[in-house]
């Protein structure tokens, strides 16, 4: 047995560059990748699991802050993919130390609004206008997009909910509130490359 047709034995394609890749290597890597998708859900929530006891000089750690901010979302009447998108906008701080808000609309670009997403991107220069100004920075930064039409969406973001969220004695729903609306919201990419040929193999399986 070659060593291609050896690796197909074991559930894995056989190529070592992917230009040499064949459709029954893709046969194999497909489903694969729809079981990764699937449980996006879970990894995220597991990132969520580690923001809990990360103060970083806060007055609340970073997850009660994320939950929080989902929770005064959900009370205002806020639907579902507004509600994940304000649990999930700090969820890059520990990898993104310089630009978090882009890892928070990375992981949610393939499912939500371009308003929603535009919110999240940009929800850090917004915040800024509250505290740029006590570490060398301008706090009117955010002005750049003034006449942008999801401005207002966004500073309205920040005035009603992130900015709000570092009260202790605030109280915030428990991830598992929101865990069913991260899933349905996850269960179907609308934005993706990839969306045309995933959703074949999932309806095969």
């Amino acid at each position: 047995m070659n060593d291609h047709a050896d690796a197909r034995a074991h559930d894995r394609a056989g190529f070592t560059r992917m230009e040499d890749s064949t459709r029954e290597d893709w046969q194999i890597i497909v489903p694969e990748a729809m079981k990764m998708a699937k449980a996006l859900p879970d990894r995220i929530l597991d990132h969520l699991r580690l923001l809990d006891g990360d103060f970083g000089g806060f007055p609340v750690d970073r997850l009660t802050h994320s939950r929080q901010t989902a929770t005064l979302a959900l009370k205002d009447g806020r639907d579902e993919e507004y509600v994940v998108c304000a649990l999930l906008h700090d969820i890059g701080d520990t990898l993104g130390s310089f630009n978090h808000p882009d890892i928070a609309a990375a992981i949610l670009k393939p499912f939500v609004s371009e308003e929603n997403l535009w919110m999240v991107q940009h929800h850090g220069v917004f915040q800024g206008y509250n505290f740029f100004h006590h570490i060398g920075l301008d706090r009117h930064m955010r002005d750049q997009f003034k006449d942008h039409p999801h401005s207002h969406r966004t500073a309205e973001f920040v005035a009603l909910y992130d900015n709000r969220a570092f009260d202790p004695s605030l109280e915030a729903e428990p991830l598992e509130t929101f865990e069913p609306m991260l899933r349905r919201l996850m269960a179907t990419p609308r934005n993706s490359i990839y969306k045309a040929a995933m959703q074949p193999a999932a309806q095969t399986r």
